[in-house]
């Protein structure tokens, strides 16, 4: 028996496919990434755009055209969200909530073959309680290591609160065990992932510093990176953990979604860019050549040509090293979706095009102003064109041609030459 995953969305999910992956593995099925080969594919759907809840539906249609016989489960957000939806879907049996993702591989086994019967599961947001634990463990250099679930911030724009439901986490000692066993499979790094990882403790009592201590202490990891923490959360004390340890990365990927404080306060954002521009001045005062990634969504209702203006000019101003820009999809049950003053998707487009341009400038000049300098690069195991890459603390991305065996090793490299692709040439230093 062979099974397919297709993931969407976040690294959240990636990790929980991977862990759902070895579950069915562990029961005797073969993976496969060819779906038409399969006997069960699973999609682990992504629902923060109506884009994402598009592309879960063609891809289950996809799959039932080509392989009629299969067995379709889809879990995730939109499953969450509109389970009912998906499951009138031709070829769909299986529909879990993110509740019971975990039961997974028991409800495909009772299924027993497909047409048989369609199994159902849903539950309000109330009802999101259960942790399901989960690491990504694809790579044999990175692997994903989840957390922390769900979030308590009802941002208007946001359904993730919906999908996700309240903060929650596994005791440190707990996630610390994880961690040992990503280290025991051979890993060297690890990026820390939730839903609003700086929110971690919420069910324990405990904290994020907490967490990252405890981690720092875990024999065999080498390299640690927060995928993404709220600028509220990002205090003093977490940038001087990742200042004195050795192994956090100067690494950091911050969302702003807007730079206009009105703009900000009718997202309900939790800052204004007088506090997000000190807590990048703060990382850069600790660690000056740290690579920050901000995201930001453009075409908010009521948005005008100023206000998108004032963020363009802000972010200019900041200077990040990459933007993760993403135009304003409204979405079912929340406050945004009911605003006046919609924005039209064309001036959506535009104003996402001139971001990606400046994101283009700024990744780049990021990366020549480190011309010349030494840095660390961890090399990762894939290959293409026969080039190999790899990622230096501060995330830039280092190219070498392809040699198997310093997969998986750390060496020093001086960066030589950016390419049209912006991707730094370098060499090895002896």
């Amino acid at each position: 028996m062979k099974v397919c995953f297709h993931t969407l969305g976040c690294k959240l999910n990636f990790s929980e496919s991977s862990t759902l992956a070895r579950e069915f593995e562990n029961g005797g099925y073969e993976r496969t990434d060819d779906f038409r080969e399969a006997d069960v594919c699973v999609i682990n759907s992504c629902s923060v755009t109506e884009h994402a809840d598009k592309k879960c539906r063609n891809i289950v249609r996809r799959i039932h055209r080509l392989n009629p016989e299969a067995i379709i489960a889809v879990t995730g957000c939109y499953a969450q969200l509109k389970p009912y939806e998906i499951a009138a879907i031709d070829g769909v049996d299986i529909v879990l909530s993110n509740n019971d993702k975990g039961d997974l591989y028991r409800k495909v086994v009772e299924l027993g073959h497909k047409g048989e019967r369609q199994e159902v599961t849903s539950c309000t947001t109330e009802e999101l309680t259960r942790f399901f634990a989960a690491f990504s463990s694809g790579d044999r250099t990175r692997a994903f290591l989840k957390v922390q679930d769900g979030c308590d911030y009802c941002c208007s724009y946001c359904t993730i609160h919906n999908a996700r439901g309240a903060s929650r986490n596994m005791p440190i000692n707990d996630i610390v065990a994880e961690a040992q066993t990503i280290a025991d499979k051979g890993h060297k790094e690890i990026v820390i992932t939730g839903v609003n990882t700086g929110d971690f403790g919420r069910t324990t009592g405990e904290s994020f510093a907490d967490l990252l201590r405890a981690l720092d202490k875990v024999e065999g990891i080498e390299r640690y990176r927060i995928s993404s923490i709220e600028p509220n959360l990002l205090t003093d004390e977490i940038i001087d953990i990742c200042t004195t340890s050795t192994k956090f990365q100067p690494h950091f990927h911050i969302p702003i979604q807007s730079g206009c404080d009105r703009v900000l306060n009718a997202m309900r954002r939790r800052y204004n860019t007088a506090m997000f521009k000190a807590r990048i001045e703060a990382v850069r005062r600790a660690m000056p050549d740290a690579f920050i990634g901000i995201d930001v969504i453009v075409g908010f209702p009521g948005e005008t040509d100023e206000e998108f203006q004032m963020t363009y000019d802000f972010l200019e101003s900041l200077a990040p090293a990459y933007l993760h820009v993403f135009p304003f999809s409204a979405r079912a049950n929340t406050p945004a979706a009911a605003m006046k003053n919609k924005v039209q998707d064309s001036v959506k487009t535009a104003r996402a095009a001139r971001l990606e341009e400046l994101c283009q400038t700024l990744h780049r000049r990021f990366y020549e102003k480190h011309l010349g300098t030494e840095a660390k690069v961890l090399w990762e195991s894939s290959e293409k064109a026969g080039w190999m890459v790899g990622f230096t603390e501060n995330y830039i991305k280092v190219k070498m041609r392809y040699d198997a065996s310093r997969i998986n090793t750390s060496e020093r490299v001086r960066l030589l030459e950016v390419d049209d692709k912006c991707e730094m040439l370098a060499e090895v230093i002896e």
